[in-house]
């Protein structure tokens, strides 16, 4: 600011000097002097001689007047051309300034504005842009400082969730064990109820865990799918797994080669049944097809089926519909065995039927 304070002085005092230059006080031109001496003249004149000389006096002094006149709009035109120029010196170090202040002051403000919104929106990986002619450097180094520990932070919090979510699946798996060994040994029906509860609520507990899991992995960049290929033989078996209550009619899956992670696979079967259930608590009927280059699994309940305007939001990340009452669930379960399918090269889409709901599970043909 004291570069752009002196520039402008510099400039005022240029104009200033050039006025005094210009227009400084000189000898009176020859015009002045010959009017000057013709009054001296004429003052000392009779009347008579006043008389003869007349008409060349006042030739005279018109010719010494016109020449005055052109002289003094010679001045106001050099004064009007110098003023002229002086306000675009003016007005050009004036937009110089402006520049100068939009890059050294303005720029880097508006730079941390936009960071500040990234990181209110939760990119913490982008760093701050800085060069060496920003006036903040501590400043805004300090502000990027900031970011990357609030980067590390959340890093070690996804961390230690996916750690504890992947720990405490161990006990959930243990109480399962022991409740289907109990089931198996008692004859009892009232125990047996209650065993069949707590076998469903550990099953609702481990599929919460999942999803919790399977997000944090996601956000931590290691929810890795490995598409390759693969018969369709193990797809009965894998739907027939998912459907650990037995509520499903498995229809003939036709033999065919395709492009799929069998593991990632299971997970979507299980997250869809697992919805089927908890949503609609109906049978479900299951049935393959070919189509468009993709075997395609109907998986559909009988239940009330979803309002047409929650459909496009399905797949949303928790995103939950309007039947979310009462029912556990964190919005994760489309929207992660979409994403897995979609890295499969293939597809999900959800549809409401006169019958139900179902939602299809599109599988990329080798």
């Amino acid at each position: 600011m004291k570069k752009l304070a002196l520039f402008f002085l510099l400039i005022a005092v240029f104009g200033v000097g050039l006025v005094a230059v210009r227009f400084r006080s000189v000898a009176p031109p020859p015009s002045a002097v010959l009017i000057n001496d013709t009054v001296m003249t004429v003052s000392a004149m009779s009347y008579e001689e006043i008389a003869a000389a007349g008409p060349f006096l006042t030739a005279q002094l018109n010719a010494a007047f016109r020449e005055m006149d052109e002289l003094r709009e010679s001045r106001d035109q050099a004064m009007r051309r110098f003023m002229y120029l002086f306000i675009a010196a003016f007005a050009l170090a004036g937009v110089a300034a402006f520049m100068y202040c939009e890059r050294t002051i303005l720029l880097p403000f508006r730079r941390m504005k936009d960071f500040s919104r990234s990181v209110a929106e939760g990119d913490l990986d982008a760093p701050l842009a800085m060069d060496k002619q920003n006036r903040f450097g501590a400043f805004t180094e300090s502000f990027d400082i900031m970011r990357e520990e609030l980067r590390k932070a959340v890093q070690s919090k996804k961390e230690l969730v996916a750690t504890l979510s992947h720990d405490i699946k161990t006990p959930i798996a243990s109480i399962k064990a022991v409740t289907e060994l109990m089931l198996v040994t008692t004859a009892d029906e009232k125990a047996q109820a209650r065993l069949n509860t707590i076998t469903a609520k550990a099953e609702q507990v481990n599929a919460l865990i999942t999803n919790m899991f399977h997000a944090t992995l996601e956000e931590l960049q290691v929810l890795h799918v490995t598409p390759e290929e693969c018969g369709s033989t193990e797809i009965a078996t894998m739907l027939t797994n998912a459907d650990y209550e037995g509520r499903a009619v498995i229809a003939p899956i036709p033999t065919c080669l395709m492009v799929a992670d069998m593991l990632r696979l299971q997970q979507v079967f299980d997250n869809v049944i697992s919805n089927a259930y908890k949503y609609a608590d109906t049978s479900i009927a299951i049935k393959a097809y070919f189509a468009n280059g993709h075997l395609v699994i109907d998986i559909q309940d009988f239940g009330k089926g979803v309002p047409d305007a929650e459909l496009p939001h399905l797949f949303d990340k928790f995103y939950r519909g309007g039947n979310k009452d009462k029912i556990s669930g964190q919005g994760l379960g489309l929207y992660i065995s979409h994403y897995f399918m979609k890295q499969m090269q293939g597809d999900m889409v959800c549809e409401n039927r006169a019958d139900g709901f179902v939602v299809k599970v599109l599988i990329k043909l080798a």
